[in-house]
């Protein structure tokens, strides 16, 4: 069955035509490793998920390559203000590698406890400062590049192609612009290099032709993507907030290099909204997947409530929703429960599961085709090896689920009290311990005294 993604680069949703056979090349932009990840960005990971496990659930053999941006990203797109990871290490009085090093592990957890597959491949932009000076020489070479006292930019206006990708209307973005250019021919043009200024104490800087600095933000992934998938390679994908900016100049400095295109297929995931607003760092209104289990959410709670939207819709988080999600979760793992062993996978129900899931990634209707199949006259043995194979996609932990949980002998003693305390009709003190039982992650079911 043939897999269609909507396909950024052209608008429209396309067949998917590996460059080689039953093998796909993705690339995702990773963290900026300054401060925890927020539950937006883990939304845009846990769709890039998806991507993968699908593109494996079909046969093919993925390599995924995931960057890890450890210098370089400035606080404005515009290349101007602090690098974010020095900013931080300034406030926390730390040095930017523990900076890096803290936040990069931080990150690892999480994508670990949402049951996100680790890339293949996770490069560190500090880890391949060669292949991006090799890269800037390229393009220096060929006359895409002109240098201002701050650093080495490229020249957007001798791209022709600049601002295809989702297009942009980059004539009227010049014109209406209201950024301060400085030196720069043109609003959109972009920085390959920063120089160190004299006055400016940096601690990650390295020396290269144009003076000692360091690279900037885009120029990072386009190198490390050329280095481990070539050019072109299948898939890049990442957030819409990526569109642009960070997409459109990794388009521009890569093609401008290689004379070919950077990827086949570009995927996008669509923003994490709270109060109407995106979720992000610079609103303030971001929560952590840490929030989330302070408030006694499984992670993998958050992973069911994103997958009941399809990634390119915006998704509305509140408390109420997560708390749905939650809910939602856990009456599938009950009504999974009551199935007690495997059997053979029903190649009905895989069908239909293959038909949503294949087209562009449409988790909603994946999930209602187990509901169906859970309320179908199928054996249970049948519908429980069905689920567990649907389950390689979704990525929920269903078979663990089955597992029984092991309780710790702190709540076994806490539930035994509480047993004590309704047998001496102490509601108080019962449902007091029943709270602390809950905020622990367990729930009492009570029988008849």
């Amino acid at each position: 069955m043939a897999i269609k993604f909507f396909n950024t680069l052209t608008l429209k949703k396309e067949i998917f035509k590996p460059i080689k056979n039953k093998r796909a090349g993705i690339y995702t932009c990773g963290p900026t490793v300054y401060n925890f990840v927020h539950i937006g960005n883990l939304r845009t990971y846990i769709f890039e998920d998806i991507l993968r496990r699908t593109l494996e659930y079909n046969g093919y053999k993925v390599k995924h390559v995931m960057n890890i941006t450890d210098v370089g990203h400035l606080s404005s797109d515009e290349d101007t203000g602090e690098d974010k990871i020095e900013k931080s290490a300034r406030e926390q009085k730390k040095s930017a590698w523990e900076i890096a090093g803290f936040y990069t592990k931080q990150f690892q957890k999480d994508i670990i406890e949402l049951n996100i597959e680790p890339a293949h491949l996770m490069p560190k932009a500090t880890e391949h400062i060669k292949e991006q000076i090799g890269l800037i020489k390229i393009l220096e070479k060929k006359g895409f590049t002109y240098k201002t006292k701050d650093g080495i930019y490229f020249n957007t206006s001798k791209f022709k192609d600049y601002g295809k990708l989702g297009k942009i209307d980059i004539k009227g973005l010049r014109e209406g612009a209201r950024i301060e250019k400085g030196e720069k021919k043109n609003p959109t043009d972009f920085a390959l290099w920063k120089l160190s200024s004299s006055g400016e104490k940096r601690q990650m800087e390295w020396d290269s032709p144009w003076g000692k600095g360091f690279p900037g933000w885009h120029i990072e992934c386009s190198a490390m993507s050329t280095k481990y998938l070539g050019q072109p390679f299948d898939i890049h994908a990442g957030g819409i907030d990526h569109i642009p900016v960070h997409h459109q100049n990794e388009i521009a400095q890569s093609e401008a290099a290689y004379d070919k295109p950077l990827a086949k297929y570009w995927l996008h995931g669509e923003f994490l909204v709270i109060d109407q607003k995106k979720m992000s760092k610079s609103e303030g209104n971001f929560i952590t997947l840490n929030i989330l289990k302070e408030k006694n959410f499984n992670p993998l709670s958050y992973r069911f409530f994103v997958l009941s939207s399809h990634y390119r819709k915006p998704l509305n988080f509140s408390w109420q929703a997560m708390e749905a999600g939650q809910r939602g979760l856990e009456h599938l793992y009950n009504q999974v429960s009551n199935l007690k062993k495997t059997g053979n996978i029903n190649s009905n129900f895989k069908s239909k599961f293959l038909e949503a899931i294949n087209n562009n990634l449409n988790t909603p209707k994946a999930l209602a085709v187990i509901q169906k199949l859970l309320k179908s006259k199928l054996s249970d043995s049948s519908k429980l090896a069905t689920i567990l194979d649907f389950d390689k996609v979704l990525g929920l932990k269903i078979k663990e689920s089955l597992a029984p949980a092991k309780i710790p002998e702190k709540v076994k003693k806490m539930a035994h009290r509480r047993e004590l305390a309704r047998q001496s009709r102490n509601w108080q003190q019962a449902d007091k311990l029943r709270q602390q039982i809950k905020k622990l992650g367990y729930e009492i079911k009570d029988t008849k005294v």
